[in-house]
């Protein structure tokens, strides 16, 4: 993979950036409420210790109005993303018009040791997220794994989905892009071999993450182009949002509009109107074939309607024979004269 320096214009975008970055997973801490004025998502919880099964109060200032939020218990300061948090314990909640939730949370121990923090994170809409440092009385604690790689990446350009829909996919067969990302690397070490997950969401569902590892190193104070494979299930349609996650922190969404499938609805339209007609045509075959026949020598009945022939062509009565009806100008008596005896 090709690589360039970065100039200095970028370079300067590139310390801006880093000073906006979040602190990195060890870092994680207990947001302050003097935050909250200033447009930052702030969590606060009303016990900073409790042990498994019990319960302890959240709440935020500074949030997106309306916006749906997640709360989980995570083990590794959330280094490794969600899969170090007890999902099945979390709890979503709704902001109010002012941004500003309250909402119960039950203590879990998350699959990892601690440290740990109560992450709270948006479902949909801009991506935003906070963790307060919370511990788990009796979960074990044990150090924070070290980093596979030096390098920091950020996004330094809009990601774009590549690629177009095909033939199959109007007949209900997976939708395929290409997620395109210009990345560069913030830390001093080079990134080798990066480890990307790239998920998919799909409304109000959250993304369904997929590890994928770009072959390439990215030295430091450099920029490459990653390009990374998108692939939704067979038949999907509808609003997309796909996100690209590196190190446990999102950098980047691109929405995706997948057009409906028409192929398969035109294919069961006909198929409700051919299999209809097939059965039709097979029964009709069918009954014809087992209607019993009628004999050889059976005459059909004689229609009751009279049919009118000329005068000329009067058929013979039934009860006479012609060889046997009486002729009307031949008989065998002569007539006798007027007069005679």
């Amino acid at each position: 993979m090709r690589t360039a320096a970065l100039p200095a214009a970028v370079t300067t975008a590139l310390a801006a950036a880093l000073v906006l970055v979040p602190p990195a997973a060890g870092g994680a801490r207990a947001a302050s409420p003097a935050e909250a004025p200033g447009g930052h998502p702030t969590v606060q919880l009303s016990k900073k210790e409790a042990g498994k099964g019990g319960t302890l109060t959240v709440t935020g200032r500074g949030w997106r109005p309306k916006a749906l939020l997640t709360l989980l218990i995570c083990g590794q300061n959330m280094i490794g993303g969600t899969n170090t948090c007890a999902n099945g314990d979390g709890r979503a909640v709704t902001t109010d018009a002012h941004g500003a939730f309250r909402r119960r949370l039950p203590v879990a121990e998350p699959p990892k040791p601690c440290p740990c923090v109560v992450h709270v994170a948006t479902v949909t809409g801009a991506t935003a997220a906070a963790d307060a440092a919370f511990t788990v009385a009796g979960h074990p604690v044990a150090p924070l794994p070290k980093e596979r790689t030096g390098g920091r990446l950020a996004v330094l350009s809009p990601p774009r989905l590549a690629g177009s829909s095909g033939l199959l996919t109007w007949f209900g067969a997976p939708p395929q892009r290409e997620l395109t990302v210009t990345v560069g690397n913030l830390g001093s070490a080079p990134a080798r071999d990066p480890v990307f997950q790239v998920g998919t969401s799909h409304g109000v569902f959250a993304p369904q993450w997929e590890e994928q590892q770009w072959r390439g190193t990215v030295p430091p104070g450099k920029k490459a182009q990653v390009r990374l494979p998108v692939e939704l299930a067979a038949g999907a349609h509808g609003d997309y949002l796909v996100s690209l996650r590196y190190g446990g922190k999102v950098l980047a969404e691109q929405p995706w509009g997948v057009g409906r499938p028409w192929g398969v609805t035109l294919f069961w339209v006909l198929l409700c109107v051919v299999v209809p007609t097939a059965v039709f045509r097979i029964g009709m075959a069918v009954v014809d074939r087992v209607r019993p026949r009628r004999p050889a020598g059976h005459a059909r009945p004689r229609s009751r309607t009279r049919r009118t022939t000329p005068a000329g062509d009067r058929a013979a009565l039934p009860w006479f024979t012609p060889d046997t009806a009486p002729s009307t100008t031949t008989s065998t008596e002569r007539p006798t004269s007027k007069g005679s005896a």
